[in-house]
Formats: C-alpha cells, sequence, structure tokens
C-alpha cells in the first residue's frame, strides 16, 4: 500500500484573462508540488479562458491564446501533474476540454460528455459532446476525468470506471443558489453509489457578472461519506490524502468545513457577488442612494462587507414627502458603518422639471408621473456622483419590485449592478436581521416600519402591491416554478389576487430586460435564467 497526494484548487478566475488566469495556475500548481508536496493538483472547469466565456468561444483568437496558454503552463510546470480545464478545437469542432499535463506535455484529454442547456447555461451553442472516457495512470492509481454536468447523470462516470477508473476527478464550474451544496452532494453520492469509487469535486469560486461560485469542493469515499470539504465563498489549495492497495484509492479524513446557514450563505454569495464585479471590471468603489429604507440599507451594509467602508459612497436625497426619521435612520447606519455621505435634497430640481413641464402638463392631475420625476432627479444625481468618482452606481431594488415593475425607469433602475435583483422581499428582512447579528448597523426603526417609496404623502407598498407575504409567495410558484394561475389558485391564492400579481408580471418584461446585472441566488433569476419575449401574446392570467 502507498498514498499519493491530490491537491485541490479552488480558484476565482477572470473570464479572458487567459494569460493571467495561466500565471495563477503555474503559480497554485507550484505550491501545490513544493508546499503540499502533492502528486498532482485539479483545477476548476474551463480554467484558462475562465466560466463562462459565452461568445469569446466563438472568436479564432481567443481559441488560439487559450490553446497557447496550455502549452505555456505545460512548459513552465514540472514535478507535478496538472490537470485543468481549457476550450480544445479539433477536426472543426469546439469541446469543453480537461487536459493532464505532466513534464512539458500534455498527457490526456477528455471531452465534456453532458452538456447543459438550462438555465444559466447554453453550451450546447458552443461545444460538441465527447463519448469517450479519459483514465490516466497516476503514482500507480487509474484515475477518471469528468466535468462538472457529467456527475449529474448516468454515463460518463460509470463508463470511466468500466474503462479501469478507480479515482474519479470531476471539474466544476457550478453556479450558486440557496440550497444548491445539498443537491451537488446528492448527485455525486448517487454516482457514487452506482461506480463504487470517490469523487474528487473540484469547484470554481468568485463572481462573473450575473452568476456567483461558491466553491465548496469536496471529496465523496467509495461509500458515498464527505472526507473533505472546503469552505464557501473562499480560495483554497488543500491536499488530500489518498491510499492505494492496487484495487482501491481510499481518501484520508481531512478538514471538512461547515456548510453556513442558508441565510449565512446567500448573505456570503451576495457580498461575492458585488466585490468580485466592481473589482474585476475595474471600478474604484461603489456609490448607491440611502433612503431609510430597509433596501438600501441592506445594500449599504453588503457593499461595506464587500469593499470596505474607504469604498463606498452613500447619498441621502429627501424629497417633500421623505419622513425626517427616514433621513435620521440613514445618517446614522451611513456613520455607524464610516462611509463617507451626502446630504442632497432633490427638491430644486424637482421643481425645476415641474417648470419645465408646466404649461405640457396644464390641466392634468399629478399621478405616477410626478412620482417617477423625483425617482429620475435621483437617479442623475447618482450617475453624476458615479461618474465623477469613477464608483459603480448600485441600484437597490429587490426582486419582488422587479417582478411586478415597482420600479421607475431611469430612476431607481438606473445604476451598474443591482445586488438584490434576486432577492425577495421577505430575505431582504431575513438578511438584515442576520447583518444585524454579526454588529448592529442597520437601525432598527428600519427593520420595523412599513416600507414605502415616499413619493407621495403616507405612502405604504401595500397600497399598489399584496401584502410581500402573499406577493413573494405567488411569485415563486410563477417566476421560479412556472405555475399556472389554477395552479396558484388550487395552492391556496385568491384568484383575483394571484391574477393581478401575474398581469403585473408580464406586464413589466419590458422594464426588466433593461435592468442592471445582479446576483443570482434563487434557482430562477431574471436575465440569464429566466428569459421571457418582451412582445407577447401568451397571458397566464
Amino acid at each position: 500500500m502507498h498514498t499519493i497526494t491530490l491537491a485541490i484548487a479552488q480558484t476565482d478566475l477572470l473570464v479572458g484573462d487567459i494569460d493571467g488566469n495561466a500565471r495563477r495556475v503555474i503559480d497554485l500548481a507550484r505550491q501545490a508540488r513544493d508546499r503540499l508536496r502533492a502528486q498532482a493538483v485539479v483545477f476548476p472547469e474551463l480554467t484558462l479562458c475562465g466560466y463562462p466565456p459565452e461568445d469569446l468561444l466563438l472568436r479564432d483568437d481567443f481559441l488560439a491564446r487559450s490553446a497557447a496558454a496550455l502549452r505555456r503552463v505545460a512548459a513552465e510546470v514540472e514535478g507535478i501533474d496538472v490537470v485543468l480545464g481549457f476550450p480544445e478545437a479539433a477536426d472543426g469542432l469546439l469541446y469543453n476540454s480537461a487536459a493532464v499535463l505532466r513534464e512539458g506535455r500534455v498527457q490526456a484529454v477528455y471531452r465534456k460528455h453532458s452538456l447543459p442547456n438550462y438555465g444559466v447555461f447554453d453550451e450546447k451553442r458552443y461545444f460538441a459532446p465527447g463519448s469517450e472516457p479519459c483514465v490516466f495512470q497516476l503514482a500507480g492509481v487509474p484515475v477518471g476525468l469528468t466535468i462538472c454536468e457529467d456527475v449529474w447523470s448516468h454515463g460518463p462516470v460509470e463508463q470511466s470506471v468500466e474503462a479501469g477508473a478507480r479515482l474519479i476527478l470531476n471539474l466544476n464550474a457550478s453556479p450558486y443558489h440557496a440550497d444548491k451544496y445539498a443537491q451537488r452532494e446528492a448527485a455525486v453520492q448517487a454516482r457514487v453509489e452506482a461506480a463504487g469509487v470517490p469523487v474528487v469535486y473540484a469547484n470554481l469560486v468568485g463572481g462573473q457578472d450575473e452568476v456567483v461560485f461558491d466553491g465548496a469542493s469536496f471529496v465523496l469515499d467509495a461509500q458515498g461519506r464527505v472526507a473533505y470539504r472546503a469552505a464557501e465563498f473562499g480560495e483554497a489549495l488543500a491536499p488530500v490524502v489518498f491510499h492505494w492497495d492496487g484495487r482501491h484509492a481510499v481518501p484520508q479524513a481531512g478538514e471538512v468545513a461547515p456548510l453556513p446557514a442558508r441565510t449565512a450563505s446567500v448573505y456570503n454569495a451576495l457580498v461575492t457577488g458585488i466585490r468580485d464585479y466592481v473589482r474585476k471590471n475595474g471600478f474604484k468603489g461603489a456609490v448607491l442612494g440611502l433612503s431609510g429604507g430597509i433596501d438600501s440599507a441592506l445594500t449599504l451594509a453588503l457593499a461595506v462587507d464587500a469593499l470596505g467602508a474607504d469604498q463606498v459612497e452613500a447619498v441621502l436625497m429627501p424629497s417633500r414627502y421623505t419622513a425626517d426619521m427616514s433621513v435620521e435612520d440613514a445618517q446614522a447606519q451611513a456613520e455607524a458603518q464610516g462611509v463617507r455621505h451626502h446630504l442632497i435634497p432633490i427638491e430644486p430640481a424637482f421643481q425645476a422639471f415641474g417648470s419645465l413641464l408646466a404649461d405640457t402638463f396644464a390641466g392634468l392631475p399629478p399621478d405616477t408621473t410626478e412620482e417617477n420625476i423625483q425617482a429620475r432627479c435621483r437617479g442623475i444625481l447618482l450617475m453624476a456622483l458615479s461618474n465623477k468618482s469613477g464608483k459603480i452606481l448600485l441600484t437597490t431594488g429587490n426582486k419582488s419590485e422587479m417582478s411586478v415593475g415597482y420600479c421607475t425607469l431611469y430612476g431607481d433602475m438606473a445604476g451598474g449592478f443591482a445586488p438584490l435583483k434576486d432577492v425577495p422581499k421577505l430575505l431582504v428582512y431575513e438578511l438584515a436581521e442576520y447583518r444585524n447579528g454579526l454588529a448592529p448597523v442597520i437601525p432598527r426603526r428600519v427593520l420595523e416600519r412599513p416600507p414605502s417609496a415616499e413619493l407621495r404623502p403616507d405612502q405604504k407598498d401595500e397600497d399598489s402591491l399584496p401584502p410581500y407575504s402573499v406577493l413573494d409567495a405567488i411569485l415563486a410558484l410563477y417566476v421560479e416554478q412556472d405555475k399556472s394561475l389554477a395552479e396558484i389558485v388550487a395552492a391556496g391564492y385568491p384568484e383575483a389576487e394571484a391574477r393581478r400579481v401575474l398581469g403585473m408580471v408580464d406586464r413589466n418584461e419590458y422594464k426588466r430586460r433593461q435592468a442592471p446585472p445582479g446576483v443570482k441566488i434563487t434557482p430562477r433569476a431574471f436575465g440569464r435564467d429566466r428569459r421571457y419575449p418582451i412582445t407577447c401574446g401568451f397571458k397566464s392570467a
């Protein structure tokens, strides 16, 4: 019997930064060899180009640079096997592939069999499926390769075992949503039960546009038990030791990082999404409007945790309808979190627009037009500060509002990134309570006041919307589960209320299409995930 040490590189990569990603691979591979004494290191799916590269894959120069980076890594890393993902152009086709690099050459290549084409995935747009197993020898152990979706159904793992593999390495770029880890582990356990071999699951970590990757890489032994687990939302380079008796590869028990509770996990996902979007896109920080309401309060807390107080700027923009307590609470939070903040009343701008439109609007009663002008005054001020400072403007709208169009185009929707875009209103409150449990920064009154846009006298959200306990439940059924009106009514919701909500969702696709990207944390997010036509004759209600 002898042992082998395999290093898992749970890494945050940048899509398109092929040279930078290659440098990162070379550095981590050398660390794994010298510090961990590993015989091999395994990286995530499409390591060299980042995931998802989308239509960059249609560029010949992109593929050529990826191929050159593969050769560079092979040439510059000695004394350790490197297993990494790359886009492979071969025989007029493109494959999502994994390579084994050993002593200056490509020792073996595996081509992903199962190409996901649902949710945020559209791999069949770019890749051809592979069909053959790939088994290579690592210190006498026959090791099989698979990539991400290959472990979610019967086939590729079992095929590798039939070809002689006694250990499976699975390279992943598995996007996060709440409770995703349990689904992954159950899927891999099913493969382990069917194939009878351990599986190493190496996952990507970090944010990429609307998608975040949580890492949480793990190893299951041949009985489906967790032998190792990396922490969520952090980079890791960790060794896993296997004992080999000539027939069985048995992982030695290692660190098993605890999984955070659901609310903590979602909070960490949002922080990761903000941090990587801002930093990877080269912004100097973030600016946001701080209203004294719950959504902007949570957004400020997330931004500070992601970027640091010195990189976040808040703007208070009261109108004639803003309650004094809103300004007081916003100032209190800004001071508690140590962020630079400004007080810019919008009344002069609102009056100026009113004067400009007075003749055109003569004889017409005030309505939502005037409410929206206030929101757009704020949008202009915030975008001006964003432009001047080089900081990205974070919008503060939540999923409940975005679903039904309770938001203003070019007003509170104006901005570059929407952290709460996929966070329902009730979850906003849960996340705020969670954050205050770490250290109180959001004033108690913000959590307890009825939510209001404060765009007309004594306005409350429930003047225009059902109670959020009802609204969020209907939206979960319709948006995330594709339930029909009849099914929603059968679930116990009044038909008139359900019909009203579904109508609002359907009518406001045009608004959502113009919204900035935001972090996906539910199984069905607007944007890359839920793609509906704007011009559409189908009505669910």
